[in-house]
């Protein structure tokens, strides 16, 4: 690799837009993981994915009754659409018990792809058409896809960091940010929002089927070394948006595909850095936070010490 084919890269308006698509898509997508991973509901994207995919087609059929060009032009907000009902079911359903929630998450993950490969046979389409969204086609990215993404992306952001910590209170014990006054619900409804916008901007870089995977693997990356909500956030959201970058820069080079490469990558990286953890975190020394008191450990060690036992069993003060 030279120098002019790195400018030539970076010329090229195919690039020029797939790189900025995976620069917020990498960026974004991380914010919302962590607070998925807070609440223990790291698997959502994958429902909402699913449910995205019967919006994409929905948006195929749309456009053609339409008669308009290109035909998948209502593809993304079809999808963003979806994706938002879905996730609001989804969340009512946690709601009531975990029972019902496994079953519904399971009825819309079949229900989502029978229901986009359905539409998109009656829209005049074919599965191949469903392909590019399922695992991701970073290199077909318009610049109304690009308009779309960077928009998702700022509400995204602006959410996720400008309510960081009222969100995080409710992901973290809902109880108590009842208890504290605050809107639970509202706020639970927003997280899964925000989570079905992530799934829609991430579906053109890595693909419905493993848009899960961008939002949560940094996460699980970053929780080996940070100690606190707010690094975990930066540092996934840093790791994001370099496995994205490296990984479209690699597709460049490689005839290979820009999703699969992008989430292999960070599971990569997720390895080293748990193979590394124990050499670079190394225990720190127990330090005693009153050096200057005697420790109730030391005086009962005295005790049992100066007690004596006799011949009889019974204990006696004295050695």
């Amino acid at each position: 690799m030279t120098w002019d084919q790195v400018v030539e890269m970076l010329t090229s308006p195919l690039m020029q837009r797939a790189l900025l698509a995976a620069v917020l898509v990498g960026a974004a997508a991380p914010v919302v993981g962590t607070f998925l991973v807070q609440r223990r509901m790291a698997l959502m994207g994958d429902g909402i994915g699913h449910v995205a995919l019967t919006g994409v087609a929905l948006g195929w059929l749309v456009g053609s009754w339409a008669n308009l060009v290109p035909q998948d032009a209502l593809a993304v907000p079809g999808a963003v659409v979806a994706a938002v009902v879905g996730s609001v079911v989804i969340e009512l359903v946690r709601e009531r018990g975990r029972t019902s929630g496994d079953l519904a998450l399971a009825l819309m993950f079949y229900g989502g792809i029978a229901g986009g490969v359905l539409l998109i046979k009656v829209a005049g389409g074919t599965n191949a058409n469903l392909i590019s969204y399922l695992f991701g086609s970073i290199s077909t990215v318009s610049t109304s896809d690009l308009w779309w993404t960077a928009a998702l992306a700022a509400v995204v952001l602006g959410v996720g960091l400008g309510l960081r910590t009222a969100l995080f209170a409710v992901s973290h014990d809902e109880e108590f940010a009842r208890a504290s006054g605050l809107p639970v619900r509202v706020l639970s409804m927003l997280v899964a929002t925000i989570a079905a916008l992530t799934v829609t901007i991430a579906m053109r870089v890595v693909g419905l089927l493993l848009v899960s995977a961008l939002m949560i693997v940094p996460v699980a990356i970053a929780q080996l070394y940070a100690r606190s909500f707010g690094r975990t956030m930066a540092v996934a959201s840093v790791t994001g948006v370099a496995v994205s970058v490296v990984g479209l820069v690699l597709t460049y080079w490689q005839d290979i595909p820009p999703g699969a490469t992008i989430v292999v990558l960070a599971i990569l990286v997720y390895a080293v850095a748990a193979a590394l953890r124990p050499v670079l975190r190394r225990p720190q020394p127990v330090r005693d936070p009153h050096p200057d008191m005697v420790d109730d450990v030391l005086l009962a060690d005295d005790d049992v010490d100066e007690l004596c036992v006799d011949e009889h069993g019974t204990a006696t003060t004295g050695r």
